[in-house]
């Protein structure tokens, strides 16, 4: 694999000096902490999801699809079905309740809430803003028709939860890029990118970066040999990125609560999370109707 390009680290040095909204710390993790995170990731089942389902169809001329890896969401869970997060409108039905984050998240939500209101204030900081909801990412190859196929990457999107976001990285470093766009479907300029660390933290908030500009992660590298937790038969992880939102509280929906279709939708998955969280099977439960 090629080396990171030169400006990469120019432009990773300026993010840490001179960049408001954009908050980089390579070293954030303790190596006590990072043991922790693996040992709780090892007990993990990530869930494979499909885009479409029967009441959220694909467009026409689409045909319904796996998403490119494995993933795992803490406080609540943004079931690729149900579209994900879209304030203001898309906001019922979206975000459906999901397990606590365990203690060793917990530890470094605070520390980076604490950062966070320091480096924020007015409409940056929204209202009621904590960081309740973990999408947890699982990079690296999947296995496609009896082959290895790197899935690492993701493209150019926007986070749609209010206030700044952060992100912890785990194994291999990737490489995220900040680009601006004028013109719908067109990528005009990458005006910042960075190389995300194992251990590392990174923060962003702001109208730049929350809204002026979409992030993308163009690769994710191999250099270090990280075989990252837990085993899975279908794919190859070595890079695990958490990545912390906010949505409103009164926005996070127990599954019981779903409407119907929408219940109908995400059932399957939740039944399979059931099968290794003791949390899912209680929200199972919790949707039977009373003798």
């Amino acid at each position: 694999m090629a080396p990171p390009p030169r400006r990469g680290g120019m432009l990773a040095s300026k993010a840490r000096q001179r960049t408001p909204g954009h908050h980089y710390n390579a070293s954030f993790l303790s190596a006590a902490d990072r043991s922790e995170i693996l040992q709780w990731l090892s007990t993990l089942k990530p869930l494979w999801e499909e885009r479409y389902s029967k009441h959220f169809p694909p467009p026409p001329g689409q045909e319904q699809r796996r998403l490119l890896r494995p993933v795992y969401w803490l406080g609540n869970w943004q079931f690729a079905c149900l579209d994900y997060y879209r304030p203001p409108k898309g906001v019922k039905d979206r975000c459906v309740r999901a397990e606590p984050f365990p203690p060793v998240l917990e530890r470094q939500v605070k520390k980076v809430e604490e950062l966070a209101r320091r480096m924020f204030r007015g409409p940056d900081m929204p209202t009621g803003w904590h960081l309740n909801t973990c999408l947890v990412n699982f990079y690296g190859n999947r296995l496609e028709d009896g082959r290895w196929v790197d899935t690492a990457r993701v493209g150019e999107h926007k986070d749609f939860e209010p206030g700044p976001v952060a992100s912890l990285s785990l194994g291999e470093r990737a490489l995220i890029q900040f680009v601006t766009s004028t013109r719908p479907g067109e990528r005009d300029e990458i005006v910042l990118e960075q190389w995300l660390d194992d251990g590392s933290l990174q923060l962003f908030g702001g109208a730049r970066w929350k809204e002026q500009t979409f992030h993308r992660v163009q690769r994710v590298d191999t250099r270090a040999g990280h075989k990252m937790p837990p085993e899975l038969p279908d794919f190859q992880t070595r890079r695990v990125n958490l990545t912390f939102r906010y949505v409103p509280d009164q926005h996070v929906t127990p599954f019981a609560q779903l409407s119907a279709e929408a219940r109908e939708d995400v059932r399957p998955y939740m039944r399979t999370l059931a099968q290794g969280s003791a949390f899912f099977r209680a929200e199972l439960e919790r949707e039977k109707p009373a003798p």
